[in-house]
């Protein structure tokens, strides 16, 4: 049975807490609450276990302990037809058998802090850039960025209440923490100007964000599907863990594939 959820009490944050994509619904609960049609939580129960989803631009988030994947989920992610399903993988890698969808694979990396870090110049990044600008730069990197309205609607709200935050440097480079719960943070939307690219900018400034939040005792992450995963490997992040997320092939945008990079990272 899915159930649409309108008590936050009525979500078992212990469980949500043991993940990444987990902590992400708990955000965006912070931020919303479950009064918004375009961000919709669910509760997903059956004979083997309950889980919890979430729909938020045009992604599907589905996190639970127990392997409750049922002809339910199959009929839900069909009627809404998300571009992105990602979550809990013993339900996605059932999913994926079952749905006209393109499997990605990705990486988990944490951002280990680097001591040559110390030298960089902290006065070349902003910490609350015009968001005109940040958009500017994303639309360059995300061909499938949502339209401006909706992107600074939902980044400003999220900002607002305390669970994103938005940086920039030197005004060619940016990066947000998606989420900060109990101090771990997700780092994600990471983009650069297509005439700074190859500068090294990216790299010395996501050196710095690692340091910055390894000095205020936080642990950061942040997710790359594979086209990008030896640049994070090159700056010295570490490799957590692998998975599958699931991308829909029937929409043609202005490149799908130049698309896949607007992951989290």
């Amino acid at each position: 049975m899915i159930k649409i959820i309108n008590n936050p009490e009525d979500f078992d944050r212990a469980m949500l807490l043991k993940s990444l994509n987990g902590k992400k619904m708990l955000a965006y609960l912070k931020a919303y609450g479950t009064g918004y049609d375009f961000c919709r939580f669910y509760k997903i129960e059956n004979e083997n276990g309950y889980g919890f989803m979430f729909m938020i631009n045009s992604t599907l988030i589905i996190c639970s302990d127990y392997d409750i994947y049922s002809d339910e989920i199959l009929h839900f992610a069909k009627m809404n037809m998300p571009f992105r399903i990602e979550g809990s993988q013993q339900i996605i890698n059932k999913l994926k058998e079952d749905i006209n969808y393109q499997v990605l694979g990705r990486t988990v990396f944490e951002m280990l802090p680097d001591e040559n870090t110390r030298n960089f110049n902290e006065l070349q990044v902003e910490f609350n850039p015009d968001f005109k600008e940040v958009y500017e730069i994303l639309s360059e990197g995300f061909p499938n960025i949502a339209d401006f309205g909706l992107w600074y609607t939902d980044t400003s709200h999220r900002c607002r209440h305390g669970v994103s935050k938005v940086f920039t440097y030197k005004g060619c480079t940016t990066a947000s923490i998606v989420f900060d719960i109990e101090n771990d943070v997700l780092v994600g939307q990471v983009a650069t100007k297509i005439n700074s690219r190859g500068s090294g900018y990216a790299r010395e400034f996501l050196k710095w964000l690692a340091m910055f939040l390894n000095n205020l005792n936080k642990k950061a992450y942040l997710l790359a599907l594979d086209i990008r995963v030896s640049f994070y490997r090159e700056i010295g992040f570490r490799e957590v863990m692998r998975e599958n997320v699931l991308e829909r092939q029937d929409i043609q945008k202005e490149s799908i594939a130049k698309g896949r990079l607007a992951d989290e990272s």
